[in-house]
């Protein structure tokens, strides 16, 4: 059943499957994130933000922003005015309740777009940042163009990632834990979307991996006109936090 679903995803263009696989999870999402990533993703966030953060930014965009987690760390850490895009409608309503809640909302704006085409002028924001993106569009290489183009010479942008342990021990353990562990205890706290999810998941990043592997992903970065290119592997490999500055 779950290469069923790969399969599906390959016939499939990447942004309208990923809209239709997360819908059903927007109000449970960071809480269910946090539970079943034994509160690592936290971490992860921190760590990207935290290299934005650093830069003192005026305006940043946040990429694939979801219920508005990372866009709402950004307003908390910084006091950079922060532009959130989201391809998922049900994921921006969800993030303005959030954002609303949180009384951000005259520091933080939420726009319906694409991280491949962004409705923004160039070099208009001096700071970005990007998550779990890179594997549900046709061409991770011209995204990361399309990123770079609407960051100003010097501005930081940063990305976090899933990724797959190396060594073979932790490797055996993440293989377990996303095939078998995941999709039921998904199912179990957030019902049927997150089982679909949780089978889902652990084999898009295996694949994701073997057509791109991290050596190609810095090349790319590079390409797009981002330089000083570095990555950080967390959590024993299973999730890598990426950043560097956009260049002259």
């Amino acid at each position: 059943m779950v290469e069923r679903g790969v399969r599906s995803w390959l016939r499939t263009a990447p942004a309208d499957f990923s809209r239709e696989l997360f819908k059903p999870l927007p109000r449970r999402y960071n809480l269910l994130a946090y539970l079943l990533s034994f509160g690592q993703d936290q971490r992860w966030r921190s760590t990207m933000v935290g290299h934005v953060e650093d830069s003192r930014p005026r305006l940043v965009l946040d990429v694939a922003c979801g219920p508005c987690a990372v866009t709402k760390r950004l307003a908390n850490k910084t006091s950079a005015h922060i532009v959130g895009v989201d391809l998922s409608d049900d994921m921006i309503r969800e993030g303005q309740r959030n954002i609303t809640a949180a009384g951000l909302s005259e520091r933080i704006a939420l726009v319906l777009a694409r991280g491949q085409d962004l409705p923004f002028a160039d070099a208009t924001f001096d700071a970005l940042t990007f998550t779990y993106l890179l594997r549900y569009v046709d061409d991770p290489a011209a995204t990361l163009r399309e990123l770079a183009r609407v960051v100003e010479p010097g501005g930081v942008i940063a990305s976090l990632e899933f990724a797959v342990p190396r060594s073979v021990g932790w490797h055996a353990c993440w293989w377990f834990y996303t095939r078998a562990i995941l999709p039921v205890a998904g199912y179990l706290l957030g019902g049927k979307g997150w089982w679909d999810v949780g089978r889902f998941l652990g084999p898009s990043i295996a694949r994701h991996y073997k057509k791109y592997p991290i050596d190609w992903i810095v090349n790319a970065w590079e390409h797009a006109g981002i330089e000083h290119v570095e990555y950080r592997r967390m959590s024993l490999g299973g999730g890598i936090v990426m950043w560097g500055y956009r260049s002259g």
